[in-house]
C-alpha cells in the first residue's frame, strides 16, 4: 500500500472507532436515562396519594397509579440492580408525608430514609412499584426473586376466592 492509502485506512478506522464509541455511549446514556426516569415517578408531583383499588381477582389493594408491593427480604439487599425492577415509592423533594386516599388508613402511612429521599411505607413496610405493571389494577409482581418475596398489599381479600397475596391487618404485619 502507498503511504496515502495507509493514512486513510488508519484514520478511517479511528473515525469508525470514534463513531462506535459515541454510539455505545449514547446507548448507555439512553439506558441510564430510562432507568433514572423509572425511579422518578413523582419527580414533578407535589404529593403522593396512596389509595385503594378493588379487584375481583386479588381483592382491595393499595395503589398509587399502579399496584404497590412490599418485600419480605432474604439475605441479598435490594440495591441499584433491584431498583431497576422494583421502583421505590419516593416522596417529591420537600414533601414529608404521603396522603391517604379513599380506603387507606393515614396512621399506617409513614416514611423511611433511603438514598433517593423519603420512601413511603405502609404499616412499617417500604412500598414499591413493579416495572411490569403498566396500568391501574395490574398485579404482575407477586414473585420470589433474588431479593426476596414481593407481595401486593391486600387490604381486603376478594369474597369467596382464595388468594396468594398477603393481607395487611392491624399493625400491617404479615
Amino acid at each position: 500500500m502507498t503511504q496515502a492509502a495507509n493514512y486513510f485506512k488508519s484514520h478511517g478506522n479511528t473515525k469508525a472507532r470514534i463513531a462506535a464509541t459515541f454510539l455505545v455511549a449514547g446507548g448507555l446514556a439512553t439506558t441510564l436515562g430510562v432507568t433514572g426516569a423509572l425511579g422518578a415517578e413523582h419527580s414533578h408531583a407535589k404529593s403522593v396519594v396512596i389509595s385503594t383499588f378493588k379487584s375481583a381477582k386479588v381483592g382491595t389493594i393499595l395503589v398509587d397509579g399502579k399496584t404497590l408491593y412490599t418485600l419480605k427480604p432474604n439475605a441479598t439487599a435490594c440495591t441499584s440492580t433491584c431498583h431497576q425492577y422494583w421502583i421505590e415509592v419516593l416522596l417529591p423533594k420537600g414533601v414529608t408525608h404521603a396522603t391517604a386516599g379513599a380506603g387507606v388508613s393515614a396512621v399506617k402511612l409513614g416514611t423511611v430514609k433511603v438514598a433517593g429521599g423519603l420512601q413511603v411505607t405502609y404499616g412499617g413496610k417500604a412500598l414499591f412499584w413493579f416495572f411490569q405493571d403498566k396500568s391501574l389494577g395490574q398485579v404482575k409482581g407477586n414473585v420470589t426473586d433474588t431479593w426476596g418475596k414481593w407481595i401486593d398489599v391486600v387490604l381486603v381479600k376478594p369474597a369467596g376466592k382464595p388468594t396468594t397475596t398477603t393481607t395487611v391487618s392491624g399493625g400491617g404485619g404479615y
